[in-house]
C-alpha cells in the first residue's frame, strides 16, 4: 500500500514537471531588446504574457509567473494596453514573433523577471 501511494505521488509530480515547459526553445545566444506599447496582457498562470508591437508585427513576450511579477513589484494595473514598455530577452526558436523576457522596463524602472 505504501509503495503504491509513493509511486502514484511520484508519477503525479513527474507529470506536472513534464507539463511545464522548459526554456530550451529560446535562443539564449541572441539577446535583444524591444520597446513598444502593450496591445494585450494575460496575467495568468503559469506565466504572464504581453503582446507588444515590434518591427511592424505583434510579438508575444512570455514573462515570469504572476507571483514572481508581484514579488518583484509589478502589479496587473501597471501593464495595461497602451503602456509603453521595454523588454529584454531571447527569441523563440519555434515561433518567429515570440520572446522569453528576462527583464522589463516600465515607467523608467527595471524589473528582473528571472
Amino acid at each position: 500500500m505504501l509503495f503504491g501511494s509513493c509511486l502514484l505521488g511520484a508519477l503525479a509530480c513527474g507529470g506536472l514537471a513534464y507539463a511545464h515547459h522548459g526554456w530550451g526553445s529560446y535562443d539564449a545566444g541572441k539577446k535583444f531588446t524591444m520597446t513598444g506599447a502593450i496591445a494585450e496582457v494575460e496575467w495568468a498562470n503559469p506565466h504572464v504574457h504581453v503582446t507588444v508591437e515590434h518591427d511592424g508585427k505583434p510579438w508575444e513576450a512570455v514573462l515570469a509567473p504572476p507571483f514572481r511579477m508581484s514579488a518583484r513589484g509589478l502589479q496587473p494595473d501597471m501593464l495595461k494596453p497602451g503602456t509603453t514598455i521595454s523588454l529584454e530577452g531571447y527569441p523563440s526558436t519555434r515561433v518567429a514573433t515570440e520572446m522569453r523576457a528576462e527583464r522589463l522596463i516600465a515607467d523608467g524602472k527595471t524589473y528582473e523577471l528571472r
